[in-house]
């Protein structure tokens, strides 16, 4: 999907060219934390998930000067997650999009103060955000704070995948689907979500909008799981294999890669088939869900 990505790309070179302009580090002994912040956010990454923020947004006409702060909230808790996650209490890794994990450059403490900084900065850039309401604030933080939370959100789901390891028997797609709805679908459907509140979105809109970006949260995580097991290091920019060595819970370690790859390819269709009411403005969407089953990093 050449000209997807090409569409891809420019967007994360203009994302990337605005982030500096939200980090004013201070002189300090303290700013090691803000570099550590600041290299871990800057350090490369597709930007899925400020694309989907925006691209939902332009759905309702909404310009990316207005989603922009948005999409940079969103992707520092991200980045939070990727920190915590690389620490050897968790996925115990040294790379991360082809350089060193945040806890390898820097050290474990300061990367876990740079994954909380990112945390709580993420908040305090959402309720900043210009040309937005502060009733649209609200409801974008509650909802950001509940798809990143311990009940229902990401961090619920991370506590499942590490619990799943020490109890396979509990291998069942009902299980699979809800860690991987809420381990990485949590944040991505905040993504279009978060694009439908800035808009505005009709009931039926956002709904149509929560189906879509919960197929291709699934699909997403599926997509990581079979690169995982044929993917290229190099590419991917991190080590592979980890889940069968950790005894992770995935699709494909319940139905193998042929199935999964099925299992991916419906939720992209059914996917697409959600966003049809909004005609030509989706299709950057539709593109952006077929893309995630078909990378290679």
């Amino acid at each position: 999907m050449p000209n997807f990505e090409q569409t891809l790309k420019e967007f994360s070179s203009q994302f990337n060219s605005f982030l500096p302009s939200l980090f004013n580090h201070p002189k300090g002994s303290e700013r090691q934390v803000t570099e550590a912040m600041f290299y871990s956010l800057s350090n490369g990454g597709k930007r899925l998930r400020p694309f989907l923020v925006c691209e939902t947004a332009k759905l309702f006409d909404i310009t990316e000067d207005t989603s922009f702060h948005v999409a940079a909230s969103l992707e520092m808790l991200h980045t939070y997650s990727l920190i915590h996650d690389d620490l050897p209490a968790m996925d115990n890794d040294d790379f991360r999009r082809g350089k060193p994990t945040c806890h390898k450059k820097f050290d474990e403490a300061t990367a876990i103060l740079a994954g909380d900084g990112l945390l709580t900065y993420a908040f305090e850039i959402l309720s900043q955000a210009p040309q937005i309401s502060n009733d649209t604030k609200l409801k974008l933080i509650s909802l950001l704070a509940q798809r990143a939370g311990a009940f229902n959100g990401m961090i619920a789901g991370q506590m499942l995948d590490l619990q799943t390891e020490k109890t396979p028997a509990l291998s069942s797609e009902k299980i699979i689907k809800h860690i991987e709805e809420m381990k990485t679908g949590c944040l991505i459907a905040y993504a279009c979500q978060a694009g439908a509140i800035l808009g505005n979105a009709s009931e039926k809109q956002y709904q149509v909008i929560t189906t879509y970006a919960r197929n291709i949260g699934i699909a997403f995580q599926i997509s990581d799981d079979i690169l995982d097991v044929i993917g290229d290091s190099v590419l991917m920019g991190k080590t592979l294999g980890k889940d069968a060595k950790q005894g992770k819970l995935t699709f494909v370690s319940l139905y193998g890669l042929k199935k999964a790859r099925e299992i991916a390819q419906n939720l992209v269709d059914e996917a697409k088939n959600s966003i049809a009411i909004f005609g030509d403005k989706a299709n950057n969407l539709c593109k952006l869900a077929d893309f995630i089953i078909s990378r290679d990093h």
